[in-house]
């Protein structure tokens, strides 16, 4: 593993990205890699590059610093190839290198995991589309948690869980459930509900426990379906989710399977915090499907 490419996302974390890769660049370079800087002015060039390096045989591993949708690009890149990838958490919710159980301000440590060159094979979400594939590694959903995503956006002044609550406190109070069928496996579900997630990793929205029991490792996807319920109900137990507690109330639903038929009317799906596509969509679990360095 001595040819790293090494992609920072310009505009994630606040600069923080950048700031982390350079050091990680010092500390490989020190150690005898051969670190290649994969830079972009624009997440469409850096997708680009980043694919291109993977698949030109150019690099030995791929190192992503930046948040979640870094990440969920690093994997579309190595998803189904041997080249592993390594996440480094510079972004502002980090779930996707929680779930790996990534260090997250020890640096160093990173270093020495890709010096030492063991890798893991984990699970990851895909779907087919007309076009080709597309990859994901933590949660897709769609419904009251893909209008708070979008909602977020737009709160540039306040950043990971802060500006998730407050996205939460703006779109609850003119929301209503959401008509669903949701298939796993072979059985199917008609619904009216507030979200359906679709976890291979367990976290969200920066450490929302929204499948505390997922596994990245077990060739299962879990679903949660929030069922309907009122607004001040959901106020109620929405802070259980940051310790997975909220799947013990009765409008909660989990579900595993490999295969999951998600529809919705006009509802658009997010995965690993960026927009995937409208449903209906199906998803498989990829059981090994990406090669990671990771603890």
């Amino acid at each position: 593993m001595r040819r790293i490419g090494l992609y920072a996302n310009p505009v994630s974390g606040r600069g923080r990205s950048e700031t982390a890769a350079a050091q990680l660049r010092g500390i490989l370079a020190d150690s005898g890699h051969i670190v290649l800087d994969i830079a972009a002015q624009s997440a469409a060039e850096g997708r680009v590059r980043t694919f291109d390096a993977v698949r030109s045989g150019a690099i030995d591993a791929l190192v992503v610093a930046g948040g979640d949708g870094t990440a969920n690009l690093g994997a579309n890149a190595c998803a189904g190839t041997d080249i592993p990838l390594v996440v480094l958490p510079a972004g502002t919710g980090n779930d996707n290198a929680r779930s790996l159980g990534m260090p997250r301000k020890d640096i160093p440590a990173i270093a020495r995991l890709i010096s030492d060159g063991q890798t893991r094979r984990i699970d990851a979400g895909r779907c087919v589309t007309a076009d080709g594939e597309l990859w994901w590694l933590g949660v897709l959903g769609g419904g009251f948690d893909t209008l708070v995503n979008t909602r977020g956006r737009s709160l540039t002044a306040l950043h990971g869980t802060p500006r998730y609550l407050a996205a939460v406190a703006l779109e609850l109070p003119r929301f209503t459930g959401i008509p669903y069928v949701v298939q796993v496996d072979d059985q199917r579900i008609e619904t009216e509900a507030m979200l359906v997630a679709v976890a291979n990793g367990g976290t969200f929205g920066g450490g929302m426990k929204v499948c505390p029991d997922a596994s990245m490792t077990d060739g299962l996807f879990d679903v949660m379906i929030l069922h309907k319920i009122g607004r001040g109900e959901f106020l109620r137990i929405f802070p259980k989710v940051f310790s997975g507690g909220h799947v013990s109330h009765p409008a909660v639903e989990i579900l595993r399977g490999r295969r999951v038929h998600l529809e919705a009317d006009g509802i658009d799906s997010q995965a690993d915090g960026e927009d995937f596509l409208p449903l209906p969509v199906d998803l498989e679990v990829v059981p090994g499907a990406l090669a990671v360095v990771a603890p």
